[in-house]
């Protein structure tokens, strides 16, 4: 077996004419072009349109979720101040609260997240509106805040 040893210029000649002129440019078509740039923002593009509308549902969904998670709490709330106090002291002391505020006052030490105001405690677009009497124990009713409609849960 008879190695010979390369000659410079001779793989070239082997591939055909115009080989060489062309190698020098190699180095640029290692990036891309604008057709894909763009190609592959469009694609993005209309992939963030079609989930766009999945996103703001789910924002939405969360929201109610929170409103009726509290609306809850505030129900636990309200039957741990019942068995604390008694019922006779509890429905005194609920009955002389004047407002939602001063009710939602009573209420603060039996929740595990309580801001100072009864108002920083719903998300925004829900109220609640918790009942004037304990006797008998009943829900919180809760509702969207601009159009007042009751959210059952």
């Amino acid at each position: 077996m008879n190695i010979s040893p390369s000659i410079p210029g001779r793989d070239l000649a082997l591939r055909g004419p115009g080989v060489a002129a062309r190698r020098p440019y190699r180095k640029f078509l290692l990036a891309f072009s604008l057709v894909e740039v763009l190609a592959a923002v469009a694609l993005i593009g209309i992939i963030t349109f079609l989930a766009l509308p999945n996103i703001v549902r789910i924002k939405t969904d969360s929201e109610i979720s929170l409103a009726i998670s509290r609306a809850e709490a505030l129900n636990l709330a309200m039957a741990s101040y019942v068995q604390a106090h008694g019922q006779a002291s509890a429905t005194a002391s609920w009955t002389a609260a004047a407002d939602d505020d001063a009710r939602y006052a009573l209420l603060a030490p039996y929740l595990a997240y309580a801001p100072s105001t009864f108002a920083a405690y719903m998300p925004g677009g829900y109220r609640v509106t918790l009942p004037t009497s304990l006797v008998p124990l009943s829900k919180v009713s809760l509702a969207t805040d601009p159009g007042g409609t009751s959210i059952a849960y």
